[in-house]
């Protein structure tokens, strides 16, 4: 019957995990204003499909990992109701 208390690494880690979210979110924002500029150096302009593969496939893992730690955090602070 012991609740516990927030610890001060769990909150780290929701605010770490908000950050990630945050972070792909602004991948899948920021990719369609940059990809113009990569395609006019001249030598990325003829690979431009696997360098947008790789910035939606980086954008996926920063907001899958911080939805992980966000979910994480909330499944470990709900009271344990067996208790």
């Amino acid at each position: 019957m012991q609740q516990q208390e927030p610890s001060s690494k769990g909150t780290l880690q929701l605010v770490w995990g908000i950050a990630l979210a945050l972070a792909g979110v602004g991948v899948f924002v920021r990719i369609p204003q940059v990809m113009p500029k990569i395609a006019q150096i001249e030598v990325f302009s003829t690979s431009t499909g696997i360098i947008r593969i790789c910035f939606y496939l980086m954008g996926i893992i920063l907001l899958g990992g911080g939805i992980q730690k966000i979910y994480r955090y909330v499944i470990s602070s709900k009271p344990d109701r067996n208790s």
